[in-house]
Formats: C-alpha cells, sequence, structure tokens
C-alpha cells in the first residue's frame, strides 16, 4: 500500500509571508519519509470542508512547479483539476511542463468540476452538469492527441484546435498518467474504465459498491480491471505524537483488502516536521509491507 501526502490547507501559523520556506521544508520531508505522491487541490478559493472561504489559497500548477524544485523522487499531481478552469490546450501543455521539469513525475488528475461560488466569484463560466461531463471527456481526448505522435488537428463540440503541437514531449513513457477523481456511477467510473490510469475515491460506506460499479464499466469497455490503479481519498492521521499509528494502519489494510493500492489524503499537522517524520519511519514502511 502507497500513501500519497495532499496539502489542501495553505493557512500557517507563519502567514503568507513565510508561507515559501514552509511549503519547501514540508514537501522536501515528505519526499525523503518516502510519499509516493504530493498533491494540492485545484481550488482558489478555500473550500467549506477545509476552512473558511477567506483562507489562504494557492493556484495548483504554479505550486506544483515549485514543489517540483524542491523534492526528487515524488509524484506530483492535482485532487483534481476542474475542466473549468483552463483549456485542455493550457492543461496539457502545464502538465508536460511539470513533467519534463521533474524528471517524469507529473499525473494528470482531472474531474468534472463542482464549485459553483469559486466559479461565478471568479467569473468563471459554470455550464450545467450534462455540460460538464462532455467538458471531461473532450477535454481527455484533446490532452491524450496533445501526448501522441505527430501534431494533427482535434474538433470536438466545444473545441477546434488546427494543430496539436507539443514540444517538447512529456518524459513519462508512455504519457503522463490520468487519474479521474469522483465516483459517478453513470459517467465518471464510466470515463475512468474508458480513459484513465488511476481512479480516486472516497473512503466511504460504498467504496466497495464503487468498485464493483467500476469493475462492470471495464468489462462493457473491454478494459482490464486489474490495470486501473485504485486510490482511495483519506486522511491520514496519526496524531501529532503518532498515537493513532495503529489506527490507520488497519484501516489501510482494510482498504488493501478491497483492492485498494494507494491512500491519498492531508495529513493533520502537516508542518509539523516531526509528523511527517513519523511517517517516514513509522507508517509508510509497514504500510508497505501490506499486502
Amino acid at each position: 500500500m502507497k500513501l500519497g501526502l495532499q496539502i489542501p490547507d495553505f493557512t500557517w501559523p507563519n502567514g503568507a509571508s513565510a508561507l515559501g520556506a514552509d511549503l519547501a521544508a514540508v514537501v522536501r520531508t515528505a519526499d525523503h519519509a518516502g510519499f509516493d505522491s504530493i498533491a494540492v487541490m485545484d481550488h482558489f478559493f478555500q473550500i467549506g470542508g477545509v476552512g473558511p472561504v477567506e483562507n489562504d489559497m494557492l493556484e495548483a500548477y504554479t505550486t506544483l512547479g515549485f514543489i517540483a524544485a524542491h523534492t526528487e523522487r515524488a509524484k506530483l499531481l492535482t485532487v483534481v483539476t476542474g475542466v473549468l478552469y483552463r483549456h485542455p490546450g493550457l492543461l496539457a501543455k502545464a502538465i508536460t511542463t511539470l513533467d519534463v521539469l521533474s524528471g517524469g513525475r507529473a499525473i494528470l488528475g482531472i474531474g468534472a468540476g463542482w464549485n459553483e461560488d469559486e466559479s461565478r466569484g471568479l467569473g468563471f463560466p459554470f455550464p450545467p452538469v450534462a455540460e460538464r461531463f462532455e467538458l471531461l471527456e473532450e477535454n481527455l481526448q484533446y490532452v491524450l492527441g496533445m501526448w501522441a505522435d505527430g501534431d494533427e488537428p482535434f474538433k470536438s463540440k466545444h473545441f477546434d484546435a488546427a494543430r496539436l503541437l507539443n514540444v517538447p514531449q512529456a518524459l513519462s513513457d508512455p504519457r503522463p498518467p490520468i487519474m479521474i477523481g469522483g465516483g459517478g456511477e453513470k459517467k465518471t467510473l464510466r470515463l475512468v474504465a474508458k480513459y484513465a490510469d488511476q481512479c480516486n475515491l472516497f473512503n466511504s460506506l460504498e467504496l466497495e459498491h464503487k468498485l464493483d460499479v467500476l469493475k462492470r464499466h471495464c468489462e462493457n469497455e473491454g478494459r482490464d480491471y486489474d490495470t486501473i490503479t485504485k486510490t482511495v481519498y483519506h486522511i491520514l492521521d496519526i496524531g501529532e505524537n503518532g498515537e493513532k499509528t495503529g489506527e490507520l494502519l488497519k484501516e489501510l489494510e482494510r482498504l488493501h483488502g478491497l483492492g485498494i493500492d494507494v491512500a491519498l489524503g492531508m495529513v493533520p499537522h502537516v508542518h509539523n516536521p516531526a509528523v511527517l517524520e513519523k511517517f517516514g519511519t513509522d507508517v509508510i514502511p509497514a504500510a508497505g509491507k501490506i499486502g
């Protein structure tokens, strides 16, 4: 079982003026501790489940570029990019650039988007849900075209591009992995089966059912279910002094039994280096032995 660190909150004790130095220290420690990936959210306003909307929030891909410069091995991604915020040509170029400059460590995390208040607040279009899923599938097709050989044009309902030139190409072979976030049974999981290398689901009471739905979509698409990396969002809480380590490891064992490969989530007290160091000594080695 692998662990991924998501950093959803940047309202830290030392304030914005120290945020660059503090974030660099956090991600260096996480990278050294052995986290398989480091992720941020793709939001412009803080979301309600994490904190007040006015709390500090950094733009995702600028932040991932910064993180790339302060890490050496962890994969880098958003959980997850909303298709509303960037044209797919810009998105593909951003992921490619991240992949090249990080030495092949980029993952495209993507979803249909949901935050209407944030979109309306900054003036981004927020179309109905059916159109957002059209945009999601067309974004997937577009970025795959950008990562394919050649520079063919691309035309769809929402996009018309004369030449998908992408130089330099991504270093990841055959391309950066694609992770689709969300558990929608009719559309999202069908798109996972059709296009994605990874899924990202919530650790909810429905998790086992969602995996069964994904399996059925794979059968319908002629896709080998076992080729999809199953990731789950789960808060990685070991307590400030490691007192909850056993509880977390027990849950990781349960998730592994369901077929989950990666547990990805926030770490409470992440800005305390001792917490991340405990992951490196007490949690990640033990998680690696599960299964």
